[in-house]
């Protein structure tokens, strides 16, 4: 397999939103069906972010939203920090080095713009994206936890970039 990491382009939405529903179906349990519709709306996240693709040839393997300095998107990251979110790879490409490839991208993203650390959020039961944090050397910030809504509890992760 052969990946490629670059800028989403307008043809790719569509498919790539269907890999962040799909990536993100397992963890919908009710409170978080409000959600559904924000990570099918890759056009959206697109227009007011950064949205990268992982592909092999034409096929959309993940995508993940960087979240420049004043975007919308950015959550918890401070002024010094770059942000990701939505970090989602088709469940047929899971475990094939995808999503730590786009995590990268969006660190060498934050880096070109000056950022010193990243900070990003996650369920607490997406245990596999935890595992690719740990791995590229993120650590858990507990005192960063958040809740967006009710009955949706959310973990920090931080990184200094050198």
């Amino acid at each position: 397999m052969e990946v490629g990491i670059r800028r989403i382009r307008p043809e790719e939405r569509s498919a790539a939103g269907a890999v962040c529903l799909a990536a993100y179906e397992p963890f919908f349990s009710g409170a978080e069906d409000f959600y559904r519709e924000r990570v099918r709306d890759v056009s959206r996240r697109d227009a007011e972010a950064e949205v990268w693709v992982a592909v092999d040839g034409d096929e959309v393997l993940g995508c993940v939203t960087y979240c420049p300095p004043g975007s919308v998107w950015r959550e918890i990251s401070r002024e010094d920090e770059g942000e990701f979110r939505m970090l989602s790879v088709a469940p047929t490409a899971q475990g094939r080095g995808v999503g730590t490839a786009l995590a990268r991208a969006c660190e060498e993203q934050a880096r070109s713009h000056g950022a010193v650390a990243m900070a990003l959020s996650s369920l607490p039961m997406m245990t596999a994206a935890h595992a690719i944090y740990a791995r590229l050397g993120y650590t858990r910030q507990p005192d960063r936890d958040w809740s967006p809504a009710p009955g949706v509890s959310l973990v920090a992760f931080g990184k200094r970039l050198d």
